[in-house]
């Protein structure tokens, strides 16, 4: 081969070991240590023991935002120091939980967030959701209230448009449905009580909750949310199926309908 060829296939050889397990853009520029062989330095792989240790001892309690994001980066990137990439996503998005919720696409727009990265964010926040939906599905909501304003947490808090879901529960309030019925803007979503009492009369529900989030973090009630309740309201009515409650889901508490005395 000529001279030229063989110098550019020396420069190229090692690059699949780093790019074949981990789609491209999850690895930032690879240090000349890390280069050199498939092996974590000490002082990295000490660093990454450690953390380990300190999370199976005291659980995610016993450490700050950006090292629980380490743990999770470590499995999309075996092989760099991504402290810095932890730094950079809270950075950008605030918090643990803003992280692991944000939209793919944003999360892409990060220095060093590639798919690998997109994908174990989304894994974990649907595995939150999943487990905190488990608390609540299939029992009776009056008995387990606290646990399910953490599942709409969970489910809504940090989305960064309007979602609007319809908690369906039988004549003994057991939830036998939590459906997302529509999905609008950052401060708008399109509801159709036609559509959510047709959905009632397939699942034979006797009473709904209403839940929605606002991107804003404020749950205070618009107008707009107000009527627009008030018109499920009545559709219900009709139908003999009762309204429990009407939620609005901000970034760090919500606003109960019933208990502002608006339903």
């Amino acid at each position: 081969m000529p001279a030229m060829d063989k110098n550019r296939a020396f420069q190229e050889a090692p690059l699949p070991l780093f790019t074949s397990a981990h789609p491209a853009g999850d690895e930032a520029p690879v240090s000349a240590t890390l280069a050199t062989g498939s092996r974590l330095p000490s002082y990295l792989s000490d660093h990454r023991a450690r953390l380990r240790e300190r999370f199976m001892q005291g659980g995610a309690e016993a450490m700050p935002d950006y090292e629980l994001l380490e743990l999770l980066l470590f499995r999309a990137i075996p092989r760099q120091d991504v402290k810095p990439l932890a730094r950079r996503l809270l950075d950008r998005f605030g918090d643990f939980n803003r992280v692991i919720s944000a939209p793919p696409a944003r999360l892409s727009e990060v220095a060093g967030v590639g798919p690998a990265v997109v994908q174990e964010l989304k894994i974990v926040a649907a595995t939150a959701q999943r487990l905190a939906r488990s608390r609540v599905m299939h029992r009776p909501v009056l008995t387990s209230w606290d646990a399910l304003l953490d599942y709409c947490h969970t489910a809504m808090a940090h989305r960064e448009i309007e979602e609007f879901r319809i908690l369906y529960l039988d004549r003994k309030n057991v939830l036998i449905a939590d459906e997302e019925q529509a999905r609008g803007t950052v401060d708008h979503v399109p509801v159709y009580p036609r559509e959510i009492m047709r959905r009632a009369l397939e699942l034979t529900a006797s009473a709904l909750i209403l839940v929605h989030n606002h991107p804003s973090g404020d749950p205070t009630p618009s107008q707009a949310d107000i009527a627009m309740t008030g018109r499920i309201v009545a559709a219900a009515e009709v139908m003999g199926i009762a309204v429990h409650d009407h939620l609005i889901i901000g970034k760090s508490r919500e606003l109960s309908f019933r208990g502002e005395g608006l339903l």
